[in-house]
C-alpha cells in the first residue's frame, strides 16, 4: 500500500510525462478508488503541480521538448486526422503559411498528396522537403537561424523575410492552449508564430487533445487571436474556451455539423 505522498508524487510524474491523464486511467494504474484519485488531484493542483480538468488533469507545463525527429512519431494518427481536417481550410490557389510543428509537416504531406494548387511559405526545412516533389505546390523557405531541436528557422532574418509576404491562412503549431494564452517553449519561435498569425487572413491552430489546458514558457498570442482550432477530440473545457473567444472549433474525428 502506498502512502498519500508517494501516490501523489507518482501522479505528478505521470501527468508531467504524458501531458494529460484521465482519472479512470489513474485508478487502474494505482489500484485506488476514484474519490482517492480526485482528492490527490485536488492536493496537487493546490501545490501548482497540475491543473484539474473534467475527468482528469493536465500538466501546467508540457512534456519536455524533444528533438524534432523524436516528436514526429508521437500521436501520429491524431496528427494525420488533424492534417486531413486542416486541408479543408485551404482553398484552391491559397497562399499558406506552415510553421515547424510536426502536425504542420503532416499538413504539408496531405496538401501535396491532394493535388490542390497552393503557394506555401514556411520556416521549416522539413515542410519544404515534403513539398519538393508536389507539382501543384510552389513553396518558399524563409531564411534564418536553424533551431535544430524544433527543426525551424528563427531570428531577425526570418522575421524580416516574413514581413515581405501576405498569406490567406497560417497554420500555427503550439505546445499548449489555455483560456488566456497560446504558448510554445522558445521565445524566438513564439515571435515568428505571432507575426505569421497577425499577417494572415485566418490563423488556424492545429493541436491534439494533449495540448489543451497546458501552458509553456513563451506566449504566442491569446486564444481570441486564433480563428480556428482543429483538434482530434474536444472536451467540454475546449468547447467552452472556443465559444468564449468566438473561435471556430473543428474536431477531426467528427463529421462537420450542417
Amino acid at each position: 500500500m502506498q502512502f498519500a505522498d508517494e501516490r501523489q508524487a507518482r501522479i505528478a510524474g505521470l501527468v508531467a510525462e504524458r501531458g494529460r491523464v484521465r482519472t479512470s486511467r489513474l485508478t487502474e494504474e494505482l489500484e485506488v478508488s476514484e474519490p482517492t484519485v480526485r482528492k490527490d488531484l485536488s492536493a496537487l493542483e493546490r501545490r501548482g503541480l497540475l491543473k484539474r480538468t473534467h475527468g482528469g488533469a493536465v500538466a501546467v507545463r508540457p512534456p519536455l521538448e524533444g528533438e524534432f525527429s523524436g516528436r514526429a512519431g508521437r500521436n501520429a494518427q491524431a496528427k494525420r486526422l488533424i492534417a486531413e481536417a486542416c486541408l479543408e481550410e485551404i482553398g484552391e490557389g491559397d497562399a499558406v503559411f506552415l510553421d515547424s510543428g510536426t502536425t504542420c509537416v503532416q499538413i504539408a504531406r496531405v496538401l501535396g498528396e491532394s493535388g490542390r494548387r497552393a503557394t506555401v511559405l514556411t520556416d521549416a526545412p522539413a515542410v519544404a522537403e515534403v513539398l519538393t516533389d508536389a507539382p501543384a505546390v510552389t513553396h518558399v523557405l524563409l531564411g534564418g537561424q536553424l533551431r535544430k531541436i524544433s527543426g525551424c528557422l528563427t531570428g531577425p532574418l526570418a522575421l524580416e523575410n516574413l514581413n515581405r509576404f501576405a498569406v490567406d491562412v497560417a497554420f500555427i503549431g503550439a505546445s499548449g492552449i489555455t483560456d488566456s494564452r497560446v504558448t510554445v517553449s522558445e521565445l524566438g519561435e513564439a515571435q515568428l508564430k505571432a507575426a505569421a498569425a497577425s499577417r494572415a487572413g485566418r490563423a488556424v491552430l492545429p493541436v491534439d487533445r494533449t495540448k489543451v489546458g497546458v501552458t509553456d514558457f513563451a506566449r504566442v498570442c491569446g486564444p481570441e487571436d486564433v480563428d480556428v482550432v482543429v483538434t482530434d477530440g474536444a472536451d467540454e473545457h475546449l468547447e467552452q474556451l472556443c465559444g468564449a473567444h468566438r473561435v471556430r472549433l473543428v474536431v477531426a474525428n467528427r463529421r462537420p455539423e450542417p
